[in-house]
């Protein structure tokens, strides 16, 4: 089995949100391995660029240009080697000139070549043979901010994680009954409600963050109760998008509330305390 590189092709694609993004194949003597980058609907002010300047069309483009040449005779599971010289050829503290996307689309296509070379999952190449865990599932349930319209709440991602479910698929099970719960209570707190989502599949309610919250946490408690396992709600504030760098304060439009940093970690604080 060999998993010298034969070639990395890229092209375009949608993702859920019917934007264009890329994907990578990475094309060894005996496998091959292909992969997506997602695109948030927001992005910290800290995170790498996604795609060059000229979107996914000049991304592809480096790829073909720029990156597939220096790939082509490398083998797939040196995967340190190829992610330093990733950052490499880009050359940017940002990612800016391959693009984050990029990087990560070949990056992860890379791994799954080397994987698929030995005959071996994914997960197994990684972790080794005696690898038999998952993380929880995480399950976005009722959204707001950049994932939502209307009147949705400001945060922007209310999650539900089943910290007590004995098995995956028992977690991911309460996950979809806690959001077949929460779209019944929301019809009690909103009139108005008409089963709405976001574009994520989360509902997305006339609320505000706490009613929001409140409403997430009394589903996680009444699936809890019934499947014998603790459910708990969670959240992405996804707080870069609330940041009003003219006012320097973190602007709850929905809320009408603003708070500077300081009233922003109290707030987040209290949330952790209550719920």
């Amino acid at each position: 089995m060999s998993t010298i590189i034969e070639d990395v092709v890229a092209r375009k694609i949608l993702n859920s949100r019917g934007e264009e993004t890329i994907e990578v194949d990475v094309i060894t003597v005996d496998g091959v391995g292909r992969a997506s980058a997602p695109s948030g609907a927001s992005r910290g002010k800290a995170e790498v660029v996604p795609f060059p300047e000229g979107g996914v069309e000049e991304a592809i483009k480096r790829v073909e240009e720029i990156i597939a040449p220096e790939l082509i005779g490398l083998s797939a599971d040196e995967q340190e080697e190829i992610d330093n010289l990733l950052h490499d050829l880009d050359g940017t503290e940002n990612f800016s000139e391959i693009g984050g996307n990029t990087a990560y689309a070949v990056s992860l296509a890379t791994a799954e070549a080397a994987a698929d070379s030995y005959g071996l999952p994914l997960f197994h190449y990684l972790g080794g043979h005696i690898a038999s865990e998952l993380p929880y599932p995480l399950g976005n349930v009722l959204g707001g901010g950049k994932h939502a319209f209307g009147k949705a709440p400001d945060i922007q991602e209310f999650l539900v994680l089943s910290i007590g479910a004995p098995t995956f698929i028992q977690a991911a099970k309460a996950n979809v009954l806690v959001h077949k719960k929460l779209g019944k209570l929301i019809e009690k707190v909103d009139p108005y409600f008409t089963g709405g989502k976001g574009d994520e599949g989360a509902w997305a309610p006339n609320l505000t963050s706490e009613e929001a919250l409140d409403v997430v946490a009394d589903a996680c408690r009444k699936v809890s109760e019934e499947i014998g396992f603790e459910c708990r709600a969670g959240l992405d504030v996804a707080a870069s998008s609330l940041w009003d760098d003219e006012k320097k304060k973190y602007v709850y439009l929905r809320d009408g509330i603003e708070r500077d940093s300081g009233e922003q970690i109290e707030y987040i604080m209290s949330l952790i305390e209550r719920y």
